[in-house]
């Protein structure tokens, strides 16, 4: 159960993102193109949709809350099924039955002919040992959920029952990872035919559960030719760019780190991202930092080549050693950082750039290429002049926006991490836990993209990767020792671990 938990293994998801309007061209193509009756596939979601109930709480009746459309549809399969398999199955509508159309009329018929009950919501829902079914609105919700549907998801959400989502949780947009106004907080999510993108970032994560997928058996031909919005980053990423070393592999050939950072009272920040990039596998580190933290940084990983600086000048000879720097762990937002940041901009080398670097670059924006930046939600609204609900509304828009803007690969954290960069092409993180969102991730995080870096060319290739290491080493030192007081350097091992991939 652990390891499904933490998404260790990523298998059972596609690479493939979907926005719910390339979905729908999915779905068409499959009944229009390739013959396959619209209610076969709903009889098919039906059927993968039960059978993880009877999998996942196999003691429990059903109560199917149905609302309208096909997914009210897959609903009333589901009821069916249930009742079939002689367990009892209960429907509670909000949209009369008889005005559902199409292959959900069919579905209701079926329920019908088969004995089922069902009845109007007044309100409350039954009490005991049940499974709650959502199946109220699927992906096309374009408007915030009000009236009788808003009343029945709050009823659902205050009842202590487990709930599967059919398809979306209700009032999740589909496409952002956002709330339309209120949405089911759901324990388990079953998608079909094309993995939504919104179930995977922002509140997605939260609100969906554990994610399942079922292709509904359509043919390959029909994801042929559809957008895709993003490619979710799996461990072929991993086996791609981290294959074995050679045995005459010297520290020289995987490149040498310098990180600046550590301004005045914070040297925690930059030996943090120092040693993740040791871990990550980087031959030589090197960090420069406020005269006053050297010994604090050196004391216990004498394996960081430490030294203190007042000007861009003491910068200038640790630069001429590196491959790649690290600038904005612990910066500060000085005249000193000030004058760090700058130093590092005027050179031509890969940047990562993080913390208060961003901060400063909101400042004086700038654009240049070879870097990436990894702004968490509120930094990305300062890079944008943007405020945070609007980053979060679209995070995929703001990462795209970010790219463009600044010419670079953007890391934009947060849950459902997504890397994008000025091609346009968007890759999306569903690793990773919230024992996560303590001091110096972001730090961590920094350092095993610049270990990265300075191993391979491919900035793009290797942001992704590094995103990933990152946050499966999360869900490791979570397994081993839960969520609630993680540390950031708890991940170091599981770095480690990570970039060996068998």
């Amino acid at each position: 159960m652990l390891c499904a938990k933490y998404n260790l293994d990523m298998s059972a998801l596609p690479e493939c993102l979907y926005a719910p309007v390339d979905v729908r061209e999915l779905d068409r193509r499959a009944i229009d193109d390739h013959g396959i009756p619209g209610y076969t596939l709903m009889n098919r979601a039906g059927q993968f949709a039960f059978s993880a109930i009877r999998e996942r709480w196999p003691d429990r009746s059903l109560v199917v809350v149905c609302g309208a459309g096909n997914n009210a549809g897959d609903g009333y399969v589901i009821a069916r099924l249930a009742l079939n398999a002689g367990i009892p199955a209960e429907v509670i509508y909000v949209v009369e039955p008889h005005n559902l159309g199409g292959d959900a009329a069919q579905a209701v018929a079926d329920f019908m002919d088969k004995g089922g009950q069902a009845r109007l919501f007044e309100g409350m829902l039954p009490d005991g040992d049940i499974v709650l079914v959502d199946a109220l609105l699927g992906t096309g919700l374009d408007r915030e959920v009000g009236g009788r549907f808003a009343e029945v998801v709050t009823a659902i959400n205050e009842h202590p029952a487990p709930v599967l989502a059919v398809d979306v949780p209700s009032g999740l947009n589909a496409e952002t990872g956002q709330v339309m106004g209120v949405a089911v907080e759901a324990r388990m999510t079953a998608t079909f035919v094309g993995m939504k993108c919104g179930l995977l970032t922002g509140r997605g994560p939260a609100l969906c559960g554990e994610v399942i997928y079922h292709s509904l058996g359509v043919p390959e031909a029909v994801f042929d030719g559809v957008p895709v919005k993003a490619r979710l980053i799996g461990g072929a990423t991993l086996r791609e760019l981290l294959r074995p070393r050679p045995r005459d592999a010297h520290k020289g050939l995987s490149g040498h780190v310098l990180v600046v950072g550590g301004g005045e009272g914070m040297p925690g920040a930059a030996r943090l991202a120092g040693e993740a990039a040791l871990r990550a596998g980087a031959g030589l580190v090197s960090v420069a930092t406020h005269p006053q933290h050297v010994a604090a940084v050196s004391a216990d990983r004498p394996e960081l080549m430490c030294k203190g600086v007042e000007t861009a000048v003491d910068l200038a000879s640790l630069i001429e050693r590196a491959t790649v720097i690290a600038v904005g762990p612990g910066l500060g937002q000085t005249d000193w950082a000030r004058e760090m940041l700058d130093a590092v901009l005027a050179t031509d080398l890969p940047l990562i750039v993080d913390a208060d670097a961003l901060n400063l670059l909101a400042v004086k924006p700038t654009a240049r290429r070879q870097w990436v930046l990894t702004p968490h939600p509120g930094e990305a609204s300062r890079l944008l002049d943007q405020d945070t609900t609007a980053i979060q509304q679209d995070r995929f828009a703001a990462a795209a926006a970010l790219a463009e803007r600044y010419e670079a690969t953007v890391v934009l954290k947060g849950a459902g991490t997504l890397v994008a960069n000025r091609q346009g092409d968007i890759a999306l993180c569903n690793a990773g836990n919230p024992g996560m969102a303590v001091a110096g991730m972001g730090d961590v995080l920094t350092g095993v993209l610049a270990g990265l870096t300075a191993q391979f060319d491919d900035l793009w290739l290797a942001a992704r990767c590094g995103v990933l290491v990152h946050a499966r080493a999360g869900d490791m030192a979570a397994v081993t020792g839960g969520e609630r007081g993680m540390l950031a350097s708890d991940l170091f091992a599981a770095v480690r671990e990570q970039v060996n991939p068998g």
